[in-house]
């Protein structure tokens, strides 16, 4: 077997075993992001009118899609590599199963990365599709928004492994959504513009992973390039990159102990 293909069967078995529940699944994944942008969207949306974004102002609604589709993204890839992953190493015993075969643990591990990107990047193209439905944006530049929302769910997905190897048990995820992700959504900028924060936190929120992935997506919500793109890319690279080899190394201490 080629080195550098021996994840595809694991990757294959995750999506034939998805497949089954594949419906399910997908209107789990929707739901919630749809019912913040509703609820948001038109509710909020109605009191606020438009935010000034920049140069200009737009709608409020548009705002918060731009910016609740990357959390979707953040939020499918995570769970799929939280809850899923960590049923099938430690419930459920699979990736033992899967070592048996001439697979290594990096194969595994890789995977799931991706395959927990994939189920983002597949959840992210309903939502954007029924927000096309919704006639929140008609911008033929959203097709450049997935290949970005792939490397989101890429980034999100290792940093989740790096949790999965650490965890005992189901509770300790917890920690990593109160602790993490849940401020990290509030900073930036998906349901408020950063300028609003105090200065302390809009230098922080600058560098986070979520507030990368909202500045390259936003504009090609509103039809423009975003600006300083390569950097956001970067930035947003580095974070997978740095995740990914803090995760292996730790699943690896894990199997080893």
């Amino acid at each position: 077997m080629n080195p550098y293909t021996r994840w595809w069967p694991v990757f294959l078995r995750n999506l034939l075993v998805w497949r089954k529940l594949a419906i399910p699944s997908l209107v789990g994944n929707i739901a919630e992001p749809l019912m913040w942008l509703v609820a948001f969207g038109y509710g909020l949306g109605s009191l606020v009118g438009t935010v000034q974004l920049g140069e200009e102002r737009v709608r409020y609604i548009l705002f918060l899609a731009s910016g609740s589709i990357c959390m979707s993204a953040m939020n499918a890839a995570t769970f799929e590599a939280l809850y899923s992953a960590f049923s099938r190493m430690h419930v459920q015993k699979t990736w033992d199963s899967i070592m048996n075969a001439p697979i290594a643990l990096r194969d595994v591990l890789l995977a799931e990365m991706l395959w927990a990107a994939f189920k983002a990047l597949f959840s992210v193209t309903a939502i954007l599709g029924v927000m096309l439905a919704l006639d929140i944006s008609r911008s033929p530049m959203l097709l450049l928004a997935l290949p970005i929302l792939l490397l989101a769910g890429i980034t999100f997905s290792c940093m989740a492994l790096i949790f999965n190897a650490l965890a005992k048990g189901y509770d300790f995820f917890t920690y990593y959504f109160t602790l993490f992700l849940t401020p990290m959504m509030f900073l930036s900028g998906v349901f408020f513009p950063r300028e609003q924060l105090p200065p302390f936190l809009q230098h922080v929120s600058a560098w986070l992973p979520l507030t990368q992935a909202v500045e390259l997506v936003r504009p090609l919500f509103l039809g423009r390039w975003p600006a300083d793109a390569l950097l956001h890319l970067v930035v947003l690279a580095l974070y997978a990159a740095l995740a990914w080899r803090i995760a292996l190394a730790m699943t690896r201490r894990r199997f080893r102990a």
